[in-house]
């Protein structure tokens, strides 16, 4: 794909924006310009210190006060950050009751390589197709008695999954058609406060500088979901839209010689590319992250973060849902996820095998989901941790104290 295509279809996302908001049955348009338990949230601010962390003397974004009952005078950002992405309050739909369908049914409408986001409580998983999250980012959701929501933003190639329960209130929520530094930028529909999709912390209103608790999940190849999970959840077409579903609306946006769209804020670290591909871990008071090039090449990586023993498998197979405009034909970019790399109190050691991955100290194989599939400790699962995959310059804008990690 050429830079000058994909500058026209950039171009072109105002276009997109009229499309779907043409689609959606919200208010008229703003008018601004261009099987482990989850990880445990940052403690929130003292009412004191949130308090003095307000910067309450600002006019909110244009257009918001209308569609909005925020309270704009609560905020830790300056409104100077945001940006409109096109569409209004909801332009983009979440899904609020999604339907799922057996593996089976969606295997007739997914391609082997397509991108699918897992999520795993207890038992049940699920997986949600990024052709359907491309259309709507936000799907609010419960597993098990757990309600999550599973988002993904395209122009920083983010599937994360939260915890919807706040200060014992469970919250839905949408999208604020607003971006900050090219991310999300969501809102709750209890309180409508605004909430940073990055980094799952409260930017304005009632409940600003609360931080939504991480879930794990992993994007990976749909052959892939369908090998583990037979059994398995998917998310359905059937979403009360309409949609191009399995066409990818950002062509070429991927390109590692791009720019983000729609990105000002501060410089960009020049260690990456910005649309680099990492896969981010925060642990402790330490931030790493990984670069798909040197993941690739090694294939696995076995790391210490933050006095916890992880372990990163990089596989072949996952096609980039950014690049072509079918999502099923886009470049192998492959999947990277980390786990825990200690089991049952022992650490292990990862080293690539022709059928997988292989500890050293038993000499068990596993597989990149952290399932052991042969050998001494066949059917163990390794606990994931929270890892996200980002574009370098969506990662290190809200972390830039980020280590990128350099093989020894």
């Amino acid at each position: 794909m050429s830079v000058l295509y994909y500058r026209r279809e950039l171009a072109a996302l105002t276009v997109l924006a009229a499309v779907l908001v043409a689609c959606s049955t919200t208010a008229a348009p703003a008018e601004d310009a261009p099987t482990a338990a989850p990880a445990t949230a940052t403690a929130a601010p003292t009412a004191a210190v949130a308090e003095e962390m307000l910067m309450s003397d600002q006019t909110p974004p244009t257009g918001a006060e209308r569609e909005f009952r925020t309270d704009f005078s609560r905020a830790i950002i300056s409104y100077a950050e945001v940006l409109s992405g096109g569409p209004p309050k909801d332009g983009i739909p979440a899904i609020d009751n999604p339907q799922f369908v057996n593996v089976e049914s969606a295997d007739v409408w997914l391609e082997d390589v397509e991108p699918v986001i897992r999520v795993q409580v207890g038992e049940t998983a699920r997986a949600y197709p990024i052709q359907v999250l491309m259309w709507h980012e936000i799907v609010n959701d419960t597993l098990g008695n757990l309600p999550l929501a599973v988002t993904f933003c395209p122009l920083c190639n983010t599937a994360i999954i939260f915890e919807r329960t706040v200060d014992g209130q469970v919250l839905d929520f949408g999208t604020t058609g607003r971006l900050r530094f090219s991310n999300l930028i969501m809102y709750d529909r209890q309180t409508e406060t605004w909430w940073q999709q990055a980094t799952g912390e409260a930017l304005a209103g009632e409940l600003v500088s609360q931080q939504l608790a991480f879930y794990p999940g992993e994007i990976i190849a749909w052959a892939d979901f369908r090998t583990t999970h037979p059994d398995g959840d998917v998310l359905s077409r059937d979403t009360g839209f309409s949609r191009a579903y399995g066409n990818n609306p950002y062509v070429g946006y991927d390109d590692v010689s791009n720019s983000p769209f729609a990105y000002r804020g501060p410089t960009i670290g020049g260690e990456l590319p910005p649309i680099a591909r990492v896969l981010a871990v925060e642990m402790g008071d330490e931030v790493v992250a990984y670069p798909y090039t040197t993941l690739e090449e090694a294939g696995v990586v076995n790391d210490t973060v933050g006095g916890t023993d992880l372990v990163v498998f990089w596989s072949p197979g996952t096609a980039s849902a950014l690049d072509t405009p079918v999502i099923a034909e886009g470049r192998d970019v492959g999947a990277a996820n980390a786990y825990r790399r200690t089991f049952e109190g022992q650490p292990l050691t990862f080293t690539v095998a022709a059928d997988g991955f292989v500890d050293e100290q038993t000499g068990s194989t596993w597989n990149g989901l952290g399932q052991a599939v042969a050998g001494e400790l066949a059917g163990a699962t390794l606990e994931p941790v929270v890892a996200v995959n980002h574009f370098w310059f969506s990662w290190s804008v809200f972390k830039p104290e980020t280590q990128i990690y350099q093989p020894s």
